[in-house]
């Protein structure tokens, strides 16, 4: 499978699409001024608590409270209180060392918030999901600094390694170097992509993030609450970081900085990889180049056309998206079970794809065809589970209901991507009336005049193929472009552009200029 990043930067912010086999898969956005993303690190304050739900509001900054629940506390969130308000008194100037930090007792499951956070101290949080519609963020003080091989957790000494390396063999291995190179007070996960590294890319990637949670010691010196300790990495080099590996092989961006950052960050994770970055600067917008804003424009939308000639129906409500899978004018043969397993494999991967793109996430429910078949359903079962396996959100699918229902939910880590693929017709302004053509004749014709009135030669009108046509149309001396010609004793030429609406028209001078009216 290829895979290539398409970057555009743009004043509003970073648009970033990631193809999948030239199919666009996930369409990332990251505004000039984004704040409470996923993995910032802020000093919160403990504002009120809330005993019923067992959980806190923390002031981060957000015009609303975020919310902090007592299973996101963490075992050690006794520690990691003591850690901030010692790491705010600090007074050396090369800051305590950690090595050196003595660890609180755990706290247990089934505890209370108020016995963990009495007082409402200073505490540091880490966003695990940003603010959604009326909600403020949801707050975690399971602190994890992820790098491109492993991921730390202060305050314990666990190694724990990524259950999707299969191989006993490699786990051990892996489990060995990274209990001989890990520092005191740190927990270690080591990821899936550690797969086959040696000891000197392990160590190198996490001597990186010891460094960054020394940096995270140092901006807490002195802070005040509420305030941002440590944003997570731009959109650009967290999604290069989580995807990068052999399949990628192109990364085409149209801001000369971005560019050069993604090549250094390239160049430090995977030297060998640093070649399939490059700059684009074509004039054609880079969406355009790669097929992304057609891609987007089929995409988005209530209703998603498949290649067969079925269609999904996508709605959404405050608590759940509900899919519907239609047939269309589908007709493999005269098996109607067949054709229904078919358009349901098929409209699986689409939703699959979607979930990704949307951001779609909670409860989905589909309603794929009726199948009568357990072996069919089952068939189906395991197409959409193997289809949704490269998705990074956490999900489950539950097999087909007896109502020929299945039902997904999937992690919700921000707000979904919602593009309004419809736009008001520019010719009738949405109330589906336009002025007749023969009244733009006469409009066109005054205009024409008031410019040759005021000295302009050499015209050039450019309009919609079929008023090109109505205006050309006739014998030589009969066009109405040839009675302009014998009115106004000057040529005018009339050039078509299929670009424009019905009722669209333009002037351009002999240097191709267009003439503001």
């Amino acid at each position: 499978m290829n895979k290539e990043l398409i970057i555009n930067a743009a004043p509003q912010g970073v648009e970033i699409a990631l193809l999948e086999d030239k199919k666009l898969v996930e369409l990332h956005h990251e505004k000039a001024d984004a704040s409470f993303a996923v993995g910032d690190l802020y000093l919160g304050k403990v504002k009120k608590l809330i005993p019923g739900l067992n959980a806190a509001f923390v002031d981060v900054g957000f015009e609303k409270d975020a919310f902090l629940h007592y299973t996101d506390l963490s075992p050690y969130a006794r520690s990691l209180l003591k850690f901030t308000q010692q790491a705010i008194n600090d007074n050396n100037p090369q800051g305590f060392n950690f090595a050196t930090f003595q660890v609180e007792p755990e706290i247990i499951k089934t505890g209370k918030i108020n016995e963990v956070l009495s007082g409402k101290p200073n505490i540091l949080v880490q966003i695990l999901k940003e603010p959604i519609a009326a909600k403020g963020p949801r707050l975690s003080c399971e602190i994890s600094l992820p790098g491109r091989f492993v991921v730390i957790t202060p305050f314990n000494d666990i190694v724990a390694v990524s259950r999707k390396i299969h191989s006993a063999e490699e786990r051990k291995r892996l489990q060995k170097i990274v209990e001989a190179i890990k520092p005191k007070n740190f927990g270690v996960i080591v990821r899936t992509a550690a797969e086959g590294k040696n000891t000197a890319e392990l160590h190198e990637d996490l001597a990186e993030l010891v460094e960054t949670w020394q940096t995270i010691q140092g901006n807490l010196k002195g802070a005040v609450a509420p305030a941002k300790i440590l944003s997570e990495q731009t959109k650009t080099t967290s999604i290069l970081r989580d995807l990068l590996n052999e399949d990628f092989n192109r990364v085409v961006v149209n801001d000369r900085n971005i560019y050069n950052d993604t090549r250094n960050y390239i160049q430090r994770i995977a030297p060998e990889k640093a070649e399939i970055v490059s700059f684009y600067n074509n004039g054609l917008p880079i969406f355009d180049q790669y097929g992304i804003t057609k891609q987007v424009k089929a995409a988005f939308g209530k209703t998603v056309n498949l290649p067969s000639g079925a269609y999904l129906i996508i709605e959404h409500t405050e608590a759940l998206h509900v899919i519907d899978v239609n047939s269309g004018y589908k007709s493999v043969g005269n098996n109607q079970e067949q054709n229904a397993l078919e358009t349901n494999l098929e409209a699986a991967a689409e939703i699959s794809r979607q979930l990704r793109l949307r951001d779609l996430g909670g409860i989905i429910v589909v309603d794929f065809i009726d199948m009568k078949l357990p072996d069919n359903k089952r068939k189906l079962l395991e197409a959409m589970e193997e289809c949704m396996r490269p998705d990074r959100a956490k999900h489950a699918v539950l097999p087909i209901s007896k109502f020929g229902l299945m039902q997904i939910t999937r992690q919700r880590m921000k707000p979904e991507v919602n593009i309004n693929t419809q736009e008001v017709c520019p010719s009738c302004a949405g109330t589906g009336k336009i002025s007749s053509t023969l009244l733009l004749e006469d409009e066109i014709e005054k205009n024409l005049s008031y410019l040759i009135t005021h000295q302009h030669k050499d015209l050039t009108l450019v309009v919609h193929p079929i008023m090109h046509a109505y205006l050309t149309k006739g014998s030589l001396f009969k066009s109405k472009q040839w009675k302009w010609r014998w009115k106004y004793g000057q040529k005018v030429k009339i050039r078509e552009n299929t670009n424009y609406h019905l009722t669209e028209f333009h002037f351009f001078d002999k240097h191709d200029d267009e003439i503001k009216l």
